[in-house]
């Protein structure tokens, strides 16, 4: 089989090459056949004809230049002159264009493969571009309906190959490509950071650096943090650990000194770690993206652009066949699935804020197809679920700048270490007396002020037995870090009224004037002001925080109490810079979508006073006992009411009395002053 895969790719490399010299098309195809056939050259580049050779030795600057090669093009302005954008793609090609351009976006996979030493993934890739080739190549030239047709038969071909290899490499340890780089190389050589065959950007090369001055005690503390939150989280779910064997890393090049220790730090609880790519087929992803370690982001317009590429094949009949193949992979892996603990993830942030720019060329979902993608998502979490159970896995998430977020970077990072090492005892019994205030009522009220029209009516969920229940999780950094918050699943029925925010960034995705309405706990109109028509605003905001749901409900409602890290983020001007993972934790917050419980609601949960956290679900995921389908939405987007545009959080009892936690954008509850100093430190 290998020796087949290797005759056709040496005679697609030869083609390859031919093609570069001479695309022998009509003129209208022929810059787009050149520039693509350059890039894969560039791609295999390093992959030689024979699998038995050694793979090249290069030094910094040439593989730097080899990057510059395949990337350059895309960076930047460069990238609305590139093919790779719809909207050039269309300008050039006419009607053609978002098929051409979603053909470069899926060529891109083939350096991602080339480093892999993957031969059958790179030479499926350079058979469909010479394929499409020739079809062009012709006198006559394809309908754009009939070149349609050979790209979603690409998917459809090879789409069983594509999810069984990535069903394998999320749950196999013996999958060790990456790892066995990490684990490996000597890491005061950057070239290793190319050995990945993703973009290298100036973040990764300088995070690298950075972390390579400082003294290994310090990056022992940092991995720690992650790999403790991590045991921690089983621990307090009563989940028992020793039944796994592996668990998944996840996080963005540069941070490989951490991200070794954590890896020795799971080798020291027993388990394997499991080290994958991010998904480099359209088939493999959704609309949501894909999850797996990733190199830099060379140009996040293109990744916008190109995120409901799915539209192009989305089909009933795709979806079952999906559904049906990733059943039979977690089938084929069930031994594997069944002992693997969840993932570790490293998140970075400090790049430069993105605001999209409407393409309308680009692939989008229509309405038929929207309600596939909710169906194959929901579908897909709960084969996942079965065979990976949310009651018997966990996670840990943690955020670091990167050295794009300005010229005070290693200040912020220090700072950042801080914000994620702070003394969880003090917090604890700060946030208990809230916590405590909280549980005495049933409704809480939400009010912005100066220009945010916030107002909130909150209904939480009656404690029947006050002495031994609690309504609030106390959230103290073991999976979620930092810690700083209070959190709860509202009761819908009786929730209601207007969420406001002047500017927030969502998954990497900047809102200007975010307007959400709630009645009984569920969005019933939503706007924003980043596009210039209504309809464009809402088209964002069904596409980016609905997810083509209907109607989404309020999971989660928090109060953020890390006034540290909202006091480090005003001195260094850094707030629109946050991730959510931060940003949710300096206010007030709302989860869209499931609650913090999802699939594993009838788990008990303690805090540290004794007392179960009985607000583990709310009307809709109840929905599980009867139709698991309905109880989901498979998606959970914090967007966080900052104090500077907070009015009052306050408890209202059954007489209308109410009872302020916060005030002014302070905090005023007797016992949680010492929470406002950050606010005036250096002043």
């Amino acid at each position: 089989m290998q020796d087949l895969i290797m005759e056709r790719y040496r005679l697609a490399r030869e083609r390859l090459t031919g093609i570069r010299e001479q695309p022998e098309t009509g003129p209208v195809w022929e810059e787009f056949f050149r520039k693509e056939a350059e890039f894969l050259c560039e791609a295999v580049w390093i992959l030689p004809e024979d699998e038995k050779e050694p793979l090249p030795e290069k030094t910094l600057e040439e593989w730097q230049r080899h990057n510059e090669r395949l990337y350059g093009s895309l960076k930047g302005e460069n990238y609305f002159f590139s093919y790779a954008s719809p909207a050039y793609a269309s300008e050039k090609l006419g009607e053609y264009g978002p098929l051409f351009s979603f053909l470069a976006a899926e060529l891109l996979g083939c350096a991602g493969f080339a480093a892999e030493r993957n031969y059958q993934d790179v030479t499926i890739l350079l058979e469909l571009f010479i394929q499409v080739h020739y079809d062009f190549s012709q006198e006559e030239v394809p309908s754009p309906p009939q070149l349609k047709s050979t790209l979603v038969s690409y998917t459809e071909d090879y789409c069983r190959q594509f999810l069984e290899a990535r069903i394998k490499a999320t749950l196999d340890p013996g999958e060790d490509f990456a790892l066995r780089i990490l684990m490996d190389s000597d890491l005061e050589d950057l070239r290793y950071l190319y050995s990945f065959g993703e973009y290298i950007s100036e973040n990764e090369l300088e995070t690298a650096r950075f972390l390579n001055t400082l003294p290994q005690e310090e990056i022992d503390l940092m991995a720690q943090i992650l790999s403790d939150g991590f045991r921690q989280g089983f621990l307090n779910a009563g989940k028992n650990i020793r039944k796994k064997k592996t668990a998944n890393l996840r996080y963005t090049l540069g941070f490989e000194r951490i991200a070794r220790q954590v890896v020795r730090n799971l080798e020291e609880m027993g388990l394997k770690t499991v080290l994958y790519r991010r998904a480099l087929h359209s088939a493999e992803r959704t609309s949501k993206g894909s999850t797996g370690y990733i190199g830099g982001t060379f140009n996040p317009q293109f990744e916008y652009d190109h995120r409901q590429d799915e539209a192009l094949y989305l089909t009933q009949d795709f979806v079952a066949e999906k559904l049906r193949i990733l059943h039979s992979a977690y089938e084929s892996m069930k031994e594997q699935a069944r002992v693997h603990a969840g993932p570790l993830v490293m998140e970075t942030f400090g790049e430069k804020p993105f605001r999209p720019v409407s393409c309308p060329s680009a692939l989008t979902l229509d309405t038929e197809q929207q309600a596939l993608d909710v169906r194959l998502m929901n579908e897909s979490a709960q084969i996942t679920n079965r065979y990976i159970p949310g009651d018997e896995r966990s996670f840990a998430v943690i955020a670091w700048p990167v050295p794009e977020i300005g010229e005070n970077y290693r200040e912020i990072f220090r700072a950042v270490k801080q914000i994620n090492t702070l003394d969880i005892s003090r917090y604890r019994k700060i946030q208990q007396k809230i916590i405590d205030t909280l549980d005495s009522c049933e409704w809480v009220q939400v009010l912005g002020r100066d220009g945010n029209d916030t107002d909130l009516i909150i209904h939480l969920h009656e404690l029947k037995h006050p002495k031994g229940q609690t309504n609030f999780e106390n959230c103290l950094a073991d999976v979620n870090i930092p810690l700083g918050e209070v959190f709860t699943s509202p009761v819908l029925a009786g929730t209601g009224g207007v969420l406001h925010v002047s500017g927030v960034y969502l998954n990497g995705l900047f809102f200007r004037d975010l307007r959400l309405v709630f009645d009984c706990g569920q969005v019933i109109d939503y706007s924003c002001a980043n596009f210039p028509t209504e309809e464009e605003n809402r088209r964002y905001i069904e596409d980016n925080i609905l997810f083509h749901h209907a109607k989404i409900p309020m999971g989660e409602f928090a109060i953020g109490t890390n006034t540290t890290a909202y006091a480090a983020a005003r001195r260094f001007g850094i707030e629109d810079r946050l991730p959510i993972l931060i940003a949710e934790k300096m206010g007030p917050h709302f989860a869209l979508g499931d609650t913090c419980y999802s699939w594993e609601e009838d788990v008990p949960v303690y805090n540290p006073d004794g007392k179960e956290m009985i607000a583990r679900e709310n009307e809709i995921s109840a929905l599980r006992k009867e139709d698991l389908s309905m109880a989901y939405y498979n998606c959970h987007t914090d967007i966080t009411l900052p104090y500077d545009e907070l009015d009052t959080i306050c408890v209202i009892d059954d007489e209308g009395e109410m009872t302020p936690i916060l005030a002014g954008g302070r905090f005023v509850l007797k016992g949680t002053e010492e929470l406002n100093r950050p606010f005036t430190a250096g002043q």
